[in-house]
């Protein structure tokens, strides 16, 4: 009821009540809002038509009667008539009960189980006292999993009673609609919620194992032999697990072929392989995405001796030795000998290659040590025969160069010959690297690098002092061909090198 009457003598009746004719608004004010995402309720500040409320008019009469009294004797005239009413649906929004439960289901003619054990989790919210049951759903299980009620007033009694937050408690059997859940522990947030409602919960109990699933995880030992692939378990654990590739076709042997991107898709479930076509936009092609259907890649197939053609194209299991596998899709390529092999093999492991770690204690025990060697050029050629180049070994990063020396009129410039880079022995693969070290470096000894090979002549005398310092690694013959050649080097006076060592010149 609007307070803008003004009787002016006349009693409150039909007829003679005058109403406001310059008054456009009748409707109701909002008193309920939402603030990330709770709801708020406040008390309405105006009236209907947004007319002042009646409370706020006899405030204001009776502040108008009253005295300035001091707040000392009589208090502040600021407090408000009545307190702030919040309703049930905003004070208990969003809370709600967690617990969680089991019940046990009957198998039927079934060997191995009897009963199985199927966890639930029970939602009980407070804001209008409805109930949900949900199945958390487990993968490949074969069972309907899931919401089993979905949110209502779940039914107590035969009476039309339905069940209240204080009818929950840890340990207790809830029967709904024919099935007995059995509540076996709570959240934090439930437990001091009824702690504060002065109900005390009961101790949690564990929740029992399901036998089937405590008989998969650990099989009886069986009398026969397991089978080479176990069908079941590949199922289990590799479905939904797809390899992708990402490849060019190769069809320039064709009169009109080219290069065409491809992806290839291996399924780990089944060992099946799968070929689609990557088409762009305004290509002119036909959008026909499966190149090749899923199957099963056949790698080696059995020699057919039979002197009369085949009618059939498809190939057999029977027929094959051997399928693809993912090995062959991630075949590390050989090294091609540009850049570390380190470097390249990040190229394969990722698709944005990061840099191979490195020993940072070697590097800066080892700085500036180096190993020279006086070397000739193993080579056919006769105009070779004079050329001398002296081997550099870097013990901080295990790397070699060679520099070749000037020599009078034989027409050669001298120079760098080889760049600092680590050198691989011949035979290794990228999986199975081996490379140069001192302990290969023995008077004599040949070095491969690139095609060209390398005989060993002399070396420094802080070659023999280093590795005698240590000569674990080292082979003796290593050792002994260095002492014998220095052997006359150490008698005489030789030049020091710039670490302060002496060097043996190359003998002739």
């Amino acid at each position: 009821m609007s307070w803008n009457w003004n009787s002016h003598g006349l009693p409150f009746l039909p007829g003679y009540t005058f109403r406001d004719v310059t008054k456009s608004a009748f409707h109701r004010p909002q008193t309920l809002n939402y603030s990330k995402g709770y709801a708020q309720a406040h008390r309405p500040t105006v009236g209907i038509g947004q007319d002042p409320l009646l409370s706020e008019l006899i405030q204001q009469e009776i502040n108008e009667l009253t005295f300035d009294t001091p707040d000392i004797t009589y208090g502040s005239s600021d407090q408000s008539l009545v307190n702030d009413f919040i309703p049930a649906y905003v004070a208990l929004d969003k809370k709600v009960l967690c617990y969680d439960a089991y019940f046990q289901e009957t198998v039927l003619f079934s060997p191995e189980e009897k009963c199985c054990v199927r966890p639930v989790v029970i939602y009980y919210y407070l804001e209008d006292d409805s109930m949900c049951i949900v199945e958390p759903r487990v993968e490949n299980s074969g069972i309907p999993q899931g919401k089993r009620i979905k949110r209502q007033r779940l039914p107590k009694n035969e009476r039309g009673e339905h069940y209240q937050w204080k009818d929950l408690n840890v340990g207790m059997d809830l029967e709904v609609y024919g099935v007995k859940y059995h509540i076996t522990q709570c959240d934090s947030f439930t437990k001091e919620f009824m702690e504060s409602e002065g109900i005390v919960l009961n101790d949690p109990e564990p929740m029992p194992v399901d036998p089937y699933t405590k008989r998969r995880e650990n099989p009886p030992p069986s009398l026969t032999k397991a089978s080479a692939s176990d069908n079941m378990h590949q199922f289990l654990t590799m479905d939904r697990k797809v390899l992708r590739f990402l490849a060019l076709w190769d069809d320039t042997d064709s009169l009109f072929g080219e290069t065409r991107p491809v992806t290839i898709q291996y399924y780990l479930v089944d060992d099946t392989v799968e070929i689609n076509e990557v088409y762009e936009r305004n290509s002119g092609r036909y959008p026909f995405p499966v190149m090749m259907h899923r199957q099963k890649l056949p790698k080696k197939v059995k020699p057919k001796f039979e002197s009369f053609p085949s009618c059939v194209l498809e190939v057999s299991a029977a027929e094959v030795d051997e399928y693809y596998s993912p090995k062959d899709f991630q075949e590390i390529p050989p090294f091609n000998g540009f850049g570390s092999a380190e470097d390249s093999l990040q190229n394969c492991l990722s698709l944005v290659p990061r840099p191979a770690k490195k020993n940072v204690v070697k590097m800066l025990e080892n700085e500036q040590k180096v190993l020279r060697y006086s070397a000739r050029l193993d080579s056919q050629n006769p105009g070779d025969e004079d050329r001398q180049f002296i081997l550099s070994y870097f013990l901080s990063n295990d790397m070699m160069s060679i520099f070749e020396k000037t020599t009078r009129n034989s027409g050669i410039i001298g120079g760098k010959f080889l760049k600092k880079k680590r050198i691989l022995k011949p035979g290794s693969t990228v999986d199975n690297s081996e490379f140069y070290s001192p302990a290969d470096f023995a008077i004599g000894a040949t070095v491969e690098v690139f095609g060209h090979r390398f005989v060993l002549t002399d070396a420094d005398r802080y070659v023999l002092k280093y590795l005698e310092a240590n000569a674990g690694p080292i082979p003796r013959q290593t050792l002994d061909s260095l002492r014998q050649k220095l052997s006359v080097g150490t008698a005489n006076n030789q030049p020091a090198d710039q670490n302060g060592h002496d060097v043996a010149e190359p003998s002739s």
